[in-house]
């Protein structure tokens, strides 16, 4: 695939768009969230297929990648495995997906419901990535990573290039970390064209630390959104992305989570997974405080949550 830029993110627009949806975007009454903002946008990409933004990512390489008579093999916390899942059923291809124990239930059910091959084990995203590297060794399935992965950043871009069309004059965007594909498909997409704001547990802040180090490093896993926002380091490939036009990095604490989970639910009807909810935690908080007149957006990134 070509290179991460805006015209590469375009062509794969086109490319996926037959295979995905163009999720809604939603303006809000800031102060129906108790918010004092000249404005506030949501994108509702939990109504992904698959339930969240990964599929982007997911049919964008098996599109553009040859698949071996083995199929594809993903890591995942949940989410990622979901897409690819989904992604090689919609093509006809075999999948088999690691996950670690820490994976919701909900998203368990959602593998399993797509016909992949489900393997789970260790404790964290990185024990699911070691034994999804001795499994390509084995049988020559194609791997597709999480976030480190120009496919798959490439393909989360056009969330990006999509809000935009929804919304155009934004000055600010807050999105999730976790492995850093979103937000660094994302930002290549925006190309400093407006303030991008990463948002982050307090118990995994991965691109925090990585940003202050100047380098990936691992960081720690752990908190309410582990299975979505934990990996041990960010990615290689998006991270000079984030250090030219990632702002900052705002860090939120699990309540603060939960707080935005509630507000979508009471305000919207609209059930957010924790790691979906955390770019809104920032703003609920305090983490992240707009200047006077700012126009902000938020993606709410993914929704497989167990209904209780």
């Amino acid at each position: 695939m070509s290179a991460l830029e805006r015209d590469s993110i375009a062509r794969t627009y086109e490319l996926i768009l037959p295979h995905i949806r163009v999720t809604p975007t939603i303006a809000v009454d800031p102060a129906d969230f108790g918010l004092k903002l000249a404005s506030l946008t949501l994108k509702l990409e939990l109504f992904q297929h698959t339930g969240s933004f990964k599929t982007r990512g997911a049919v964008t390489s098996l599109l553009t990648r040859e698949v071996p008579a083995a199929g594809v093999v993903a890591a995942s916390g949940g989410n990622h495995g979901a897409a690819v899942a989904f992604a090689a059923r919609k093509l006809g291809k075999r999948a088999t997906i690691f996950v670690p124990t820490v994976c919701s239930p909900a998203k368990i059910e959602r593998i399993r419901s797509y016909g992949a091959e489900l393997v789970i084990g260790g404790d964290r995203y990185d024990d699911a990535l070691q034994a999804s590297r001795r499994f390509v060794e084995e049988s020559g399935a194609m791997p597709v990573h999480a976030y480190d992965q120009v496919e798959t950043l490439l393909g989360q871009g056009t969330v990006g290039l999509e809000f935009e069309q929804q919304a155009s004059q934004l000055d600010t965007l807050l999105v999730a970390v976790g492995g850093g594909g979103l937000i660094g498909g994302i930002a290549a997409w925006y190309a400093g064209r407006i303030r991008i704001v990463g948002v982050e547990p307090q118990a995994c802040p991965t691109l925090a630390m990585a940003l202050e180090a100047g380098r990936p490093v691992d960081a720690p896993a752990g908190g309410i959104a582990a299975d979505s926002l934990a990996p041990r380091q960010v990615g290689q490939l998006m991270f000079p992305v984030a250090q030219k036009f990632v702002e900052r990095v705002a860090l939120v604490a699990d309540d603060a989570i939960v707080e935005a989970q509630n507000k979508l639910w009471d305000v919207l009807r609209v059930m957010a997974e924790p790691g979906g909810a955390a770019a809104l935690a920032a703003l609920l908080s305090g983490a992240y405080a707009p200047a006077a007149g700012e126009r902000v957006g938020v993606l709410v990134c993914g929704g497989n949550v167990v209904l209780r």
